[in-house]
């Protein structure tokens, strides 16, 4: 097919070649601009015939041949079209049959182009330098695409270059025909029925790559009739992706005993890697709060004959857990485990649930070692999958080997019989078996019951070299009773090997930059000098690629798959649908409800001094309230500001904390619920603790932690802010605890690490501050008191604190908005805070005399919240005083089945509306008017409009037509309208006013005449043919 450009109207047209139609292609044509008028992510894209579109004044946009689209994808407010311009071909699963093929293509060059502007049109995103190259030149390009290079003297910048050099690294494939789906296996292929099985919408929605930006074009073939639907299909202008691995090798296959003729087979790997989870090495790491785990990848061995195909399937993933590994890694493992077992223990089941629901039972391979790191990983992993078998769970279970050791002591060889001697790896071997097909028939001779779920801490090497270990021993109990009598098989594992070290080799530069280790003694069964020099290498590269140039290439990925924050979808132009999403936007409270929630906050500089007394007048100021449903707790100077802590912290002082937190509120009287700490976060002297209710915890999901740096002009963490989100049903928090810079006079200094740490401060895919409901900061601000120390002395303790307020240096920045723009701050009705002797209500009396300021503080802004308290508390441990804030705060629950339902009813309402305002449409089209003669045309001496009747154009209005009465309990004629003020009573009665609509009004034949007289009105003919996806 063929890309074309239509520069007026602004159009890209995707038209089909003669080669494509003497393949049995339709003649057709898919026509895509930007709807004009329209927000910036709204297309409208036309499936027509070819003969209907006008090709005259077109221009080739690319001499390449198009193979289809990815889809559309909004950057920088522009709408983007990515077309397949160069692919190559990996064969076909099916030996020797033609029809119905399995064909399968690598992608190796995707291009952008743009629907709303000519700027990019001339601006090449050539993917030679970031393309798919030899597998042994990969690993040199993959390290060059995101390391910085100096800019280039080139006036533009094509915003999709990141897009092009991820989807030209040879990794992604799809079927150049539609009869069959590369994104699921054999067993769920063969088992959909009937058109499913050729229906392109059917499809693994955990391994297509592309669905972020496909969605809009499959939404338009979902509103072609059947003919239309299936032409596009036979078109292949959509083209779903996998990314991954596929190789496969066609082998002779030797004969036996019993069957005199040879036979061909084809031998296949297929990795699929999921996408809901995606990222690079130290940037993705565990489990996220909806189960999806970091490079999740399903892998299935198929062995076929002309006759029958054998399947089977084996799963890897990042430990699902919550962990990182934050700071400089090189080649020792730093692994941080974020929340208790507790609070993650929902997500590790519902990861679980999902491999259950999909394979049956899970038996997994857990290869870390014990080594400290990877020790307390693996121990927090056993206990999670005791605590879900201990709950009723069947179908699971675990074998820990220890990979690293098993080397050490025997070598590589050692571990092939380790492992298959282990007792739960052998039994589930024969408990699991694989999927048979018999193609002359289509019918299932075996099924596969199990998965075996192998890791390690990256699932990369060691994970790689024992599944391909099990991919042979089931391999060979299916050969030993397929083909009887056959003693040979050295040629098909020799392509065995050599399958699955490609495979370890993809995986790997895809999640960490390089091929994998240990690919060497997988080809060969050898362990060798230049095995050992390449494995070290790689090592290097890795540290490298992963510390340094990883954060560009996960925030391309982030942007394909749509997942930064405030990140357009791009839509097809459809008013039926947006009036839906519109109507369903002001509706919220019809399909969602709120709940109460309590949250204390509090700040305390600390000094760098150690816990001395009781936290209970802080924790619980107030005995006789209930307990707060969250706690967030954010310290300064929790360890002495020196130049040794700047460079490497001691996070000891932190948990020295939390422990007496902890113990201070298992202590606490009248306990009634208990809290665990959900996150907690540290950037030198400053800490944030969220703890949560343990009840809490299932309703508490996307938990994230980062820091910002201030100091040395962003380089110390001296000074700067520590920030934890979360999502509380379906209401986002932002807490934050910062420490600007001191001096009393350094106010823009102050302003200045503010707009920093506002701009500067992000977390995973592009979340920043702004993006969230409710943001709270609970930080010492460092902000004076411009007046002289005695007056502000004699004030505070008088209690005379107005005059204090009104030289208030943070009132002063938020009221001439140079910070903490939009934010509010309770009463201050208490003494400064900053700064007193120790252990005593004495402002400073030492050498400095500081004067006493408000410098510790809590902010916040967001609808949903509501300041119940603000106050001090009177703990003498430290130069500066707690201060602490409760809050009372609405999140919102959405029930999604009820929003699905009222969507549904809006839709068929407003489509049945659409349907009569059509046949409206088309009788008003067949009124004729009497026709008359005009008056005669306007001069210089006279105008028709100026008259006896009417001078200089002034009409007497006509009389008002009689009043129509409606029944009173409609009350509106639009269906999407509501009253705020009620409630339904009853999920039917919840949607019943949607169906009160205006009964459609009938055309009057003779309307009354009005000036200027009446003429004829034509109705014009419709177009012939086409479909247009638009509506205007």
């Amino acid at each position: 097919m063929h890309l074309y450009l239509r520069d007026s109207p602004r159009a890209l047209i995707l038209v089909t070649s003669s080669d494509d139609e003497r393949r049995g292609c339709p003649r057709r044509a898919l026509v895509l601009r930007p709807a004009e008028g329209k927000t910036s992510s709204q297309a409208v894209v036309e499936f027509l015939p070819k003969d209907q579109v006008d090709l005259s004044s077109v221009a080739r946009l690319t001499s390449k041949e198009v193979y289809g689209c990815l889809g559309l994808i909004n950057i920088a407010n522009d709408i983007f079209l990515a077309v397949v311009t160069a692919i190559s071909p990996i064969g076909n699963l099916r030996p020797g049959v033609s029809y119905p093929d399995q064909h399968i293509s690598r992608i190796l060059e995707v291009n952008f182009y743009s629907l709303n502007t000519n700027t990019y049109d001339d601006l090449s995103v050539d993917a030679a330098a970031a393309g798919f190259t030899q597998p042994d030149q990969t690993d040199v390009i993959l390290r060059e695409q995101y390391v910085q290079q100096p800019a280039q003297p080139s006036i533009y910048e094509h915003p999709c270059a990141p897009l092009v050099k991820i989807l030209a690294t040879g990794t992604f494939y799809y079927t150049p025909t539609p009869q069959w789906d590369l994104s699921t296996r054999l067993g769920s292929r063969m088992g959909k029925e009937g058109e499913a099985s050729k229906d392109i919408s059917y499809f693994d929605g955990r391994f297509v790559w592309n669905e972020y930006i496909v969605r809009s074009l499959l939404d338009l073939r979902e509103g072609l009739d059947e003919k239309e639907r299936e032409e596009l299909d036979m078109c292949q202008f959509i083209i779903l992706a996998t990314q991954g691995y596929v190789g496969l090798f066609a082998i002779p296959l030797p004969v036996s005993s019993s069957r005199g003729t040879p036979v061909n087979g084809t031998l296949a790997l297929i990795s699929r890697l999921g996408w809901k989870r995606a990222g690079t090495r130290f940037n993705t790491r565990g489990v996220d709060d909806d189960g999806n785990c970091a490079n999740f990848v399903e892998t299935e061995t198929i062995f076929s004959t002309q006759e029958i195909s054998y399947s089977y399937v084996q799963i890897r993933g990042s430990i699902p857990l919550f962990w990182e590994q934050q700071g400089l890694q090189t080649f020792g493992h730093r692994i941080q485990i974020t929340r208790p077992q507790l609070a993650s223990q929902p997500a590790f089941e519902r990861h679980m649930t999902q491999l259950l629901d999909e394979y049956a039972a899970v038996h997994v391979v857990n290869l870390l070692g014990v080594k400290e790191n990877e020790q307390i990983l693996s121990g927090a992993y056993t206990q999670h999958l005791r605590a879900m078998q201990a709950s009723g769970h069947e179908n699971m279970g675990m074998t820990n080997f220890d990979f690293h050791n098993a080397v050490r002591t025997g070598g590589h060889d050692s571990v092939m019989g380790g492992i298959k001697r282990t007792t739960g790896v052998r039994t589930n071997i024969d408990n699991f078996g694989f999927t048979a097909i018999d193609l002359r028939t289509g019918q299932v001779v075996a099924e596969q019951r199990g998965v075996f779920r192998t890791n390690c801490l990256d699932c990369l090497d060691r994970t790689n070299f024992v599944q391909d270990i099990l991919s042979r021993a089931t391999l060979e109990q299916y050969l030993f009773n397929a083909f009887p009598g056959v003693t040979s098989w050295e040629s098909l594992w020799s392509y065995h090997r050599e399958l699955w070290a490609e495979n370890g080799d993809a995986l790997s530069r895809i999640y960490a930059g390089t091929g994998a280790l240990n690919t060497s003694f997988t080809r060969s069964g050898k362990r060798t000098l230049g095995g050992l020099l390449s494995d070290a290498t790689k090592s290097v590269s890795r540290a490298y690629i992963n510390n340094f140039q990883d954060k560009g290439k996960q925030t391309a990925i982030d942007m394909f798959l749509g997942n930064l924050t405030n990140q357009k979808t791009v839509t097809i132009y459809d008013p039926i649908h947006d009036s839906v999403r519109s109507a369903l936007a002001k509706r919220l409270p019809e399909y969602s409800t709120t709940r109460s929630c309590s949250i204390f906050v509090g700040t305390w500089n600390l000094n760098g001094r150690p816990p001395s007394e009781s936290l209970m007048p802080w924790l619980f100021p107030i005995t006789s309230s209930s307990e707060p449903d969250m706690m967030v707790l954010g310290f300064q100077e929790i360890v002495p500001l020196t130049a040794q802590q700047i460079v490497q912290t001691d996070p000891e002082k932190r948990r020295m904390w939390e422990t007496v937190i902890m113990t201070t509120l298992a202590k606490r009287p009248n306990k009634t619920a208990d809290y665990l700490i959900l996150r907690s976060e540290q950037l030198v002297g400053t800490a944030l603790i969220l703890l949560v209710k343990s009840e809490l915890t299932g309703a508490i999901r996307n938990v994230e932690a980062t820091t910002r740096k201030t100091g040395l002009r962003g380089m110390s963490g001296n000074k700067g802010a520590v920030g934890i989100r979360l999502e509380y049903y379906d209401t986002s928090f932002c807490f934050l605890t910062a420490h600007l810079a001191a001096g009393h006079t350094n106010v823009e200094e102050r302003n200045n690490d503010y707009r920093t740490i506002v701009n500067g401060l992000s977390f995973q895919r592009g979340k920043t501050i702004g993006s969230h409901d409710c943001v709270i900061w609970a930080a010492d601000t460092n902000y004076r008191i411009n007046l002289e120390n005695e007056q502000v002395r004699t004030l505070a303790m008088k209690n005379d604190l107005d005059p204090l307020l009104a030289a208030d240096q943070l009132k002063e920045a938020m009221d001439s908005q140079a910070a903490f723009i939009g934010y509010e701050e309770g009463a201050v009705q208490f003494r400064p805070t900053y700064r007193y002797n120790l252990y005593s209500d004495e402002y400073d009396t030492s050498e400095k005399m500081r004067i006493p300021a408000w410098t510790d503080r809590v902010l916040y802004r967001g609808e949903p919240l509501g300041l119940a308290v603000y106050s001090r508390a009177e703990l003498g441990g430290s130069d500066h005083r707690p201060v602490y804030a409760l809050f009372h705060a609405q999140v919102r629950k959405i029930d999604v089945a009820k929003r699905t339902a009222l969507s549904q009813q809006l839709l068929k309402s407003v489509t049945s509306s659409a349907a009569t305002r059509e046949k409206l449409d088309e009788q008003l089209a067949t009124l004729t008017f009497n026709s008359v003669d005009l008056p005669p045309p306007s001069s210089e001496e006279s105008a028709w409009w100026d008259g006896p009747g009417h001078p200089k154009g002034r009409f007497p209005p006509p009389p008002p037509p009689p009043l129509r009465t409606r029944p009173a309990a409609i009350k509106s004629t639009n269906p999407f309208d509501s009253d705020s003020s009620s409630t339904s009573s009853s999920d039917e009665e919840l949607y019943s006013h949607a169906y009160a609509l205006q009964a459609p009004i009938t055309p009057r034949k003779q309307p009354p005449p009005r000036p200027p007289k009446p003429v004829t009105l034509v109705a014009p003919v419709p177009p012939k043919g086409g479909t247009n996806a638009s509506v205007a």
